[in-house]
């Protein structure tokens, strides 16, 4: 007789989905997905300008 515990039970496997992505906004289709501020204008300017600019 074992006194090893039983192994937790597995979660199910993902169902397999076969909807056309293309039906589906992607993160790319938004502003977060590329990255895009919330901040102002100014700040990103501040953020962004090159340093030669100083």
């Amino acid at each position: 007789m074992s006194t090893a515990p039983e192994p937790e039970p597995r979660a199910p496997k993902p169902a397999l989905v076969f909807d056309d992505p293309l039906d589906q906004q992607s993160s790319d289709d938004t502003d977060r997905g590329w990255g895009e501020r919330t901040d102002s204008d100014l700040r990103r300017f501040l953020d962004e300008k090159p340093p030669h600019h100083l």
